[in-house]
């Protein structure tokens, strides 16, 4: 606890980390409380407010069945919030247990396995996640699990090269001496001093799982109307560009919000974890 208690004030004092936790705040607030902040039902189509541009009673204008966009863009946010936490939670699970196995044992173990992560890296992660979806179907799910299941090869790498560093060290050493099993090494004395690239590295993951989840729904291939996403009104957008901006503009803008303030944060940790990168 003192520890997340003075990594949090210096971001504070750190203006790329006090940014992006702004922003990332403010996304979990419209998560937590969309009930609340939605000017409209999310759901409730009106005929007679079709396509209308933004005004009083729908700031951000309607779609092509008079839902209202702010309050869609806001429900949506908790699709981006849920897609990034359990998707890179999975992968980052995964890298874990893999990249430490491989750091701490070395040899073909260590060939083993980064020879898979080779294999995964080779083989292009988009176009692999919308193999998987055609065979197994689409829903939030099964979209938070294939990219959990396609993104944990960079962490992996991070927590190999962090155990290499560290198996040879003094602490290490002395566990060994005093019996303690591979197991216990492992996540009890090495991976907690792993973790801070690791945590960094969860961070700027989150912001590619936004990305990538907005970019199937607007393919049609992730999550489905009426449940709202910033993809899927993207492609409302696109249907309508000539006539709607609004549809385009906003839910665009949301998007690249998102993914700056996670990689603001993810930057400004950065700094404050690793301390050969902070400024004399």
């Amino acid at each position: 606890m003192h520890r997340l208690a003075e990594t949090l004030k210096e971001i504070l004092h750190n203006p790329l980390g006090m940014s992006g936790l702004i922003i990332v705040t403010l996304l979990f607030t419209c998560a937590a409380f969309a009930p609340v902040l939605a000017p409209h039902d999310y759901k409730a189509v009106n005929v007679r407010a079709i396509l209308a541009p933004p005004n009083s009673d729908h700031i951000f204008g309607t779609d092509e069945l008079g839902r209202d966009v702010l309050s869609r863009m806001i429900y949506g946010s908790r699709i981006s919030l849920a897609v990034g936490f359990v998707a890179i939670g999975i992968a980052t699970l995964i890298g874990i247990i893999l990249g430490a196995v491989s750091g701490y044992y070395g040899r073909w173990v260590d060939s083993c396995l980064m020879r898979l992560v080779d294999i995964m890296l080779c083989i292009p992660s988009f176009f692999l996640i919308l193999a998987v979806i055609a065979f197994i179907g689409q829903s939030i799910w099964n979209i938070m699990a294939i990219i959990g299941l396609t993104s944990w090869m960079g962490v992996s790498r991070l927590v190999r090269a962090e155990f290499l560093t560290l198996r040879e060290r003094e602490f290490v050493l002395a566990a060994r001496a005093s019996g303690a099993s591979d197991l216990r090494i492992i996540f009890g004395h090495i991976l907690p001093n792993a973790m801070a690239p690791v945590f960094v590295s969860a961070i700027l993951g989150i912001a590619a799982a936004v990305l990538i989840e907005s970019s199937l729904s607007f393919l049609g291939l992730g999550v489905q109307p009426p449940i709202p996403s910033w993809g899927n009104i993207l492609t409302s957008g696109k249907d309508n560009i000539e006539t709607a901006w609004w549809l385009s503009v906003f839910p665009g803008c949301a998007i690249l919000i998102t993914v700056l303030g996670y990689n603001l944060l993810g930057e400004g940790l950065q700094d404050i974890l690793n301390p050969r990168l902070r400024k004399k």
